[in-house]
């Protein structure tokens, strides 16, 4: 594990170039795009427009009023109840929010403002559209992970990862879940995994490179077997009991973001002593 010296070390801190620009700022804009996000992972599955009708109460469907639809302190101002019809409005919202705003400001300590933290930024955001999509549906929307890949390629014309990487980023990603598709079909005769987990894969891969893609792999498959064997033991199930994978594939991908490169270093090292 890296020293606590580099957890403390630049681009944690943040550059004194960037006067203007503080965590409060970044911590709220943010949040806003979580706002957005919440009606994106309401909309998109059931194929409705994420612009027209503007936001709505989804009990009573009466608009929300500017001051109802502010994020975090509205929901909290309100306790979680619709102002018109009284009903609860699920705290899911307010962890997306929360979480989104989290994420800005924890990419801004990593890498600080400027294009990387646009595109890190926005692709976290897309992380967590699809991660509670596939929580609540079973599905990863094409609508995302499609147009994802090519922005991911397009955007490693920048330099990072580059296009080479990203193009084996796409390939090794699709191709190494199809072929885990393929085998256990194979093996137990049953579907283990969507087309979507296999696309989003890709899209990870071509945001972040080929050197991604067996991390995000590994961890994902340890943490979703984790939690795949805790919940089957807790609710008595047997091993047909299904799990949503992309979740456990969006946070592989974002904890690469974080700290990857450090734990890959690390364990080649370990491994080489």
């Amino acid at each position: 594990m890296a020293p606590l010296a580099y957890w403390l070390s630049p681009p944690y801190i943040l550059p004194p170039t960037e006067p203007s620009l503080t965590p409060l700022v970044v911590f709220l804009f943010g949040a806003m795009i979580g706002s957005f996000a919440n009606v994106c992972i309401l909309r998109i599955p059931a194929e409705e427009s994420i612009v027209y009708p503007g936001s709505h109460c989804p009990s009573c469907k009466k608009p929300v009023a500017w001051y109802d639809n502010v994020p975090l302190l509205s929901w909290l101002a309100l306790r979680g109840h619709c102002r018109q019809c009284k009903e609860p409005i699920s705290f899911r919202y307010f962890v997306v929010e929360l979480l989104t705003a989290l994420s800005a400001l924890a990419l801004y300590f990593r890498v600080g403002f400027g294009v990387e933290w646009v595109v890190m930024f926005l692709f976290v955001a897309a992380l967590i559209i699809i991660s509670f999509i596939d929580l609540d549906h079973r599905i990863i929307p094409d609508l995302i992970s499609l147009p994802g890949v090519v922005v991911g390629f397009v955007l490693s014309l920048r330099g990072e990862p580059g296009p080479i990487s990203s193009g084996i980023g796409i390939l090794a990603g699709g191709g190494l879940l199809l072929a885990v598709a393929w085998g256990y079909h194979a093996a137990t005769g049953r579907e283990g995994m969507g087309g979507g987990d296999i696309k989003l894969l890709g899209m990870i891969g071509a945001f972040l490179g080929w050197k991604s893609v067996p991390f995000t792999m590994l961890l994902s498959s340890l943490t979703g077997s984790i939690v795949g064997v805790t919940l089957m033991w807790w609710t008595g199930s047997d091993t047909k009991y299904a799990i949503p994978f992309g979740p456990f594939l969006a946070l592989g991908a974002i904890v690469y973001i974080f700290c990857g490169e450090e734990l890959i270093g690390w364990y080649l090292g370990f491994g080489a002593r």
